[in-house]
């Protein structure tokens, strides 16, 4: 019967150090993934849309344009 225990034991996230650092690890790696994408999908919605059309004084002009 103690034997038992030990296998079930093994198993365990709460008793297995190995088990648990596994876990945490592929935990760390999945946040890590979710991050990355939702930062991606931010930046994508945040695009430069292109370029916009700016009504611009003659006066400000490289060359201006006086009346």
């Amino acid at each position: 019967m103690d034997q038992e225990h030990i296998k079930g034991s093994n198993r365990d996230i709460t008793t297995s150090w190995i088990s648990t650092s596994r876990f945490i690890f592929y935990l760390y790696l999945l946040i890590m993934v979710a991050f990355f994408v939702g930062m991606c999908l931010g930046l994508y919605s945040h695009r430069y849309k292109g370029k916009p059309d700016v009504v611009v004084p003659s006066s400000t002009l490289y060359d201006p344009v006086y009346k």
